[in-house]
């Protein structure tokens, strides 16, 4: 039987979503904004009885929250993402077997290079001066139109975008692959905190305009960070983890059966956050996006969760067309927008991305049965949505239903935190639903 309690929201209340300043080293290589805490990972491991010899997936790993907290505790993971930033990001933060002083003496090698190719730009007091006369100043490097355009307008300034692609390119003429891999991290974490204008909060956007910025020593810094991290983790680095690169709703194809003990995970929400944007800017001067195929490609593969996602050919609301309680939302969402006059292509795709959330959630479920052993114990922290003209979705009530009709217990639902709608300023819960697969 399903059960509603209440037992986090002291806690919740108090600051619950935020990361622990002990807990930093690793996650802080490199993480969104809005993921979820190691905190409530490690409570959770307990909660659903975790063991060191079992295996722990996370099926929406982002940047490797889940991950990185069980190759703390010496347990073996497994994640799946398909945002290639996030996907390179938890893949990189898993892997502790480089020798910090390799990695620091790789990064000064770098850091030298990429300021004698700047030649004459005040790298460190921030002033865009050029050497020589005016006829002789070194144009500013550029991203080629089919990746700029991708850019949201303003997210760098022309001065620290020629400085990271001098530095990006000294990264990548220096070390082996794996120091690279570190020192593109440690440039994409850079770009997000530092070099760009960007701003996080609910939504990401163009904050203040910095005309430039100490590119190469915000870099290094963050390569120092992670070496000292390393550090700390030498004797830690036993546990396996590993990052597929693959479609959460088709986990039948790549991952073994019977082999998850455990899942701990936050999906993305039925709401407009268009997730790839807020790793735009990165993915793009790591040229792991290249153009607006790659963009499409790349969405194609996620669970649609806002309407810039969302393509003439999906059908993944054809797994959940007999639910009355989904299509009744989908019905009262178009009802509002037809009383308030709204028109626009987005609005009317409204009801459209609902069904397709919850199917492609379905298909998530189904495909993960296969994977799971008897017994296994799952977490999915998601939260109640009211973006879609203020019409209310009882996301994890939902989900806790969806998986009950695929043969999953539903064991709980427990109140992470309440949090403010942006939308309708009432409190949603965000809530971990706890399941059980009692196998065939």
């Amino acid at each position: 039987m399903q059960t509603r309690t209440t037992a986090d929201r002291s806690s919740a209340s108090n600051g619950q979503n935020k990361m622990l300043p002990e807990d930093r080293a690793v996650h802080d290589w490199y993480r969104f904004v809005l993921s979820f805490p190691p905190h409530l990972v490690r409570n959770y491991l307990k909660r659903l009885h975790v063991r060191g010899s079992d295996t722990v997936l996370d099926p929406f790993c982002g940047t490797g929250t889940t991950l990185v907290e069980c190759k703390k505790l010496g347990i073996a993971s497994v994640g799946i993402e398909s945002n290639p930033m996030a996907h390179f990001a938890s893949s990189v933060k898993v892997d502790w077997a480089v020798h910090p002083p390799a990695l620091l003496g790789y990064a000064e090698d770098a850091a030298t290079s990429a300021r004698r190719a700047l030649d004459g730009i005040g790298d460190h007091n921030g002033l865009p001066m050029f050497l020589g006369s005016e006829s002789h100043r070194t144009p500013l490097r550029e991203l080629p139109h089919s990746q700029s355009r991708l850019l949201l307008k303003d997210s760098i300034s022309p001065m620290p975008l020629h400085k990271t692609l001098v530095l990006l390119d000294a990264i990548d003429a220096h070390g082996d692959g794996r120091l690279r891999q570190y020192g593109r991290l440690a440039l994409a974490n850079a770009l997000a905190r530092r070099i760009g204008n960007l701003k996080f909060g609910p939504e990401v956007g163009v904050g203040q305009i910095k005309d430039d910025a100490p590119v190469v020593d915000a870099w290094l810094e963050d390569v120092r960070a992670i070496a000292r991290d390393l550090m700390t983790m030498a004797d830690r680095t036993g546990a396996p983890a590993r990052v597929l690169d693959a479609d959460s709703r088709s986990l039948d194809q790549v991952l073994e059966p019977n082999t998850i003990d455990a899942v701990i995970t936050s999906p993305p929400y039925p709401n407009e956050k268009d997730y790839t944007r807020t790793t735009r800017l990165e993915s793009v001067i790591l040229g792991l996006i290249r153009d607006r195929r790659d963009l499409r490609q790349s969405k194609q593969r996620l669970v649609r969760s806002n309407t810039r996602s969302v393509y003439k050919t999906d059908t993944d609301d054809r797994e959940v067309s007999d639910r009355e309680d989904i299509q009744s939302i989908a019905q009262s969402i178009e009802r509002r927008r037809v009383d308030l006059g709204k028109t626009s292509g987005f609005e009317r795709l409204y009801p459209r991305v609902t069904q397709l959330y919850f199917g492609g959630m379905a298909r998530h479920l189904a495909g993960l049965r296969p994977a799971l052993r008897p017994g296994a114990r799952l977490a999915y922290v998601v939260g109640d949505q009211a973006s879609y003209l203020r019409v209310m979705i009882r996301t994890g009530q939902i989900l806790g239903d969806i998986a009950r009709s695929l043969g999953y217990r539903v064991i709980g639902v427990n109140l992470f935190r309440p949090r403010p709608s942006t939308v309708t300023g009432e409190h949603l819960r965000e809530e971990v639903v706890l399941l059980e697969w009692p196998g065939n």
